[in-house]
């Protein structure tokens, strides 16, 4: 059976909420609250993978978040174990994830890498802004 997720890209992409090299404000303040609830202990978090931000809602083509891999310990995530008994994964992607490093530094946490985005929420800096219009760009399922 072939997984209808793919595993993380090598290297979370240039506005991955998890990144600390990210601006703060790419994303909507509701995407920065989804960070924190895989904090949660196992049993408590969300059922669904975290998917990268870079790939609109229509895409064929999807990834688990390289960022969110990155961040969390794999076999804790109630929704990497879920992916796997319900077929939206393999055992290949899946073990991609709980080994997975990133090359860049991450947040070490959801609760840190939200509250780094949600301060610039509604204030955005340049290089924010330069980020936000080419996510608009690539993504075709976001309102222009």
């Amino acid at each position: 059976m072939s997984s209808s997720l793919r595993a993380p890209a090598q290297r979370p992409c240039d506005s991955c909420p998890y990144r600390r090299d990210v601006p703060a404000g790419i994303w909507t303040a509701e995407e920065y609250a989804k960070l924190r609830r895989y904090d949660a202990d196992t049993p408590d978090q969300p059922t669904r993978l975290f998917q990268c931000h870079q790939t609109d809602a229509g895409s064929v083509v999807r990834r688990v978040c390289a960022g969110w891999a990155g961040c969390h310990e794999g076999g804790e995530l109630l929704a990497l174990r879920l992916a796997v008994l319900e077929g939206s994964i393999d055992a290949v992607t899946y073990r991609a994830v709980v080994e997975y490093v990133s090359p860049v530094a991450l947040f070490p946490s959801g609760r840190e890498a939200a509250a780094h985005g949600e301060a610039g929420v509604g204030a955005p800096t340049e290089e924010a802004l330069r980020l936000i219009n080419k996510i608009r760009r690539t993504r075709n399922d976001l309102v222009q």
